[in-house]
């Protein structure tokens, strides 16, 4: 008896199996990509694929700006210079922060070979505390999006850095 109802039970649960993967199979064979799926799909094919070798390409003098240690509704502004090294003009669709607190500014208009602009970013520093924010660059350019970052902390008025302290053996206490 036991046999028999182990029998009938992986029985069904191989035919449970098998009818779960056919499905399955028949769901990705039926369903569609929506337009922007297809549109990232085509994009990661030409990134891969052939890639233009006339396209622009960006370079950023750094990727990360350090604010360091500020103090609150200090100066939150900084710069993040770029050159297009392509052979086609760079054009910038869109920054975008990672926060509402960091505003970036960027140029809309066509960036010609051998040509730099900058991308201007504030950071709202009334806020109190560590700054890890990102700014992520999207263009025509062979490597697209493009991340940078800013970070460092914003100090309540008043607070300072505490100096460190010097160990037994540096050459400041000999």
């Amino acid at each position: 008896m036991k046999k028999a109802f182990f029998t009938i039970a992986l029985a069904a649960f191989t035919i449970f199996s098998l009818s779960a993967q056919v499905s399955t199979e028949k769901n990705k064979e039926e369903r569609k990509p929506t337009p922007e799926e297809k549109i990232k799909m085509d994009q990661k094919e030409q990134q891969q694929g052939n890639p233009d070798p006339n396209a622009p390409v960006i370079t950023f003098d750094k990727m990360v700006h350090d604010y360091g240690d500020m103090p609150q509704n200090g100066d939150g502004k900084c710069e993040f210079k770029f050159t297009n090294n392509g052979k086609e003009p760079l054009i910038l669709s869109n920054v975008r922060s990672s926060c509402g607190c960091t505003i970036p500014q960027w140029p809309r208009q066509p960036i010609l070979p051998g040509e730099s602009e900058t991308i201007k970013v504030k950071y709202d520093t009334k806020r109190i505390g560590i700054i890890n924010k990102t700014i992520t660059v999207y263009s025509n350019a062979s490597e697209s999006p493009v991340t940078l970052r800013i970070k460092g902390k914003v100090l309540a008025t008043g607070e300072s850095v505490m100096p460190e302290k010097q160990d037994a053996g540096s050459p400041v206490n000999r």
